[in-house]
């Protein structure tokens, strides 16, 4: 095993870590402004474009300060 796969693995576990952190905090936040939410008679649907976006930030930070050499 080369210690470039270690280094990936490491990285892929930290970002599936902190995906399921945010997942975690994500329930306790609520809503963010300019997430959508269409509520009916027999359900309601919900889709997070600014939690999306907020997410794909962070993690885009991250993996460049952890890839950067």
């Amino acid at each position: 095993m080369s210690p470039d796969l270690g280094r990936i693995l490491l990285i892929v576990g930290l970002i599936v870590a902190g995906i399921g952190l945010l997942v975690m905090l994500g329930v306790r936040l609520g809503r963010l402004p300019g997430d959508i939410v269409i509520e009916g008679e027999r359900g309601g649907v919900f889709i997070p474009i600014v939690t999306s976006i907020l997410i794909s930030i962070v993690l885009t930070v991250v993996v460049n300060l952890v890839l950067r050499r």
